[in-house]
């Protein structure tokens, strides 16, 4: 598949708006959370800043943005639109919790409701994007029991690690938030890597002689190209990574993702410079942006076989 910027970064974004989100959420409950304004002013608006900067950038990718709306219609079928509702449930709910938080300095009663709410629709909308990809069975890369936990996994680690810059910037770090930070980023690492397991082990489910019914025949082939110049199945669907390159980014995300934020936030949880967590963000971010380009340039679609492709 194209690994398209807009999609790119619509994921990584909004996955890292609503991980922080979550986090002071659950956080502001617990009462860990400086409850002055300015703490969430910052906080809240970095979190509903990067959400709508991802969401925004999703419809680039949409040959019609301006019927984005439309879609939201289609709920009781299509993952893409229950995102679409998620994601605005999301707004309705946080709004009462920042407004509790920057202006009345409260994150009970009604506001505790309202945050609870926004912690449990910030999973609920990651899930639903998880599940757009998950949910296409043409791509067998997406089409498994792995991609949501991916999702799932990042947008917790990358939120958390947001959540640790603001505490560190605003003096209300404490060692157990770097710890938190270290445990989802050591089980979005085992996840990642259970994932591209997963997709090297597997088979391929179709063929060219399966999909075009012709397997009792022998062995099947193209006698010409469909198309004498680049369509759209081609330009989207036909995008292949070498494998060579593939493994280089494999590397690259395993360091820039994992690797380096472990141990730079193993300083921070004990005691060393807080210049260390933006090591750890910066790494995160390179990481995270080439682990979401992976994701879809090495998925196929089976409407390739049909351009050359022999599974």
């Amino acid at each position: 598949m194209h690994p398209a910027a807009s999609v790119i970064l619509f994921t990584t974004a909004s996955g890292a708006g609503y991980g922080l989100l979550l986090w002071l959420a659950l956080f502001a409950l617990a009462g860990f959370a400086p409850t002055t304004s300015l703490f969430g002013s910052v906080g809240l608006g970095l979190a509903l800043a990067l959400i709508t900067i991802g969401l925004l950038a999703s419809t680039f990718h949409l040959g019609r943005p301006e019927r984005a709306w439309r879609a939201l219609s289609q709920w009781r079928s299509s993952w893409l639109a229950r995102e679409g509702v998620a994601a605005i449930a999301t707004y309705v709910v946080a709004g009462p919790f920042a407004l509790g938080w920057v202006f009345l300095h409260r994150v009970d009663g009604p506001f505790a409701a309202a945050a609870g709410l926004s912690g449990a629709m910030s999973i609920v909308t990651v899930a639903c994007t998880a599940m757009i990809y998950a949910s296409l069975k043409p791509i067998r890369q997406w089409s498994n029991g792995w991609t949501a936990p991916v999702y799932l996994c990042l947008a917790g680690a990358t939120g958390a690690l947001l959540w640790v810059d603001l505490t560190l910037a605003f003096g209300a770090f404490r060692p157990a938030f770097g710890w938190l930070v270290l445990t989802l980023t050591a089980l979005a690492a085992l996840v990642k890597l259970g994932y591209w397991r997963a997709i090297d082990a597997q088979t391929p489910r179709s063929t060219l002689a399966s999909a075009t019914g012709l397997s009792s025949y022998g062995t099947v082939r193209l006698l010409e190209s469909p198309h004498t110049e680049e369509n759209y199945v081609m330009r989207e669907m036909g995008f292949r990574v070498a494998r060579k390159h593939a493994a280089k980014l494999r590397r690259l995300v395993i360091t820039m993702l994992f690797v380096v934020p472990l141990l730079a936030l193993s300083c921070v949880a004990l005691g060393a410079s807080p210049l260390f967590a933006g090591v750890a963000t910066l790494s995160a971010a390179v990481g995270v942006g080439a682990e979401r380009w992976l994701f879809f340039a090495e998925a196929t679609h089976v409407s390739t076989l049909y351009y050359g492709r022999a599974a």
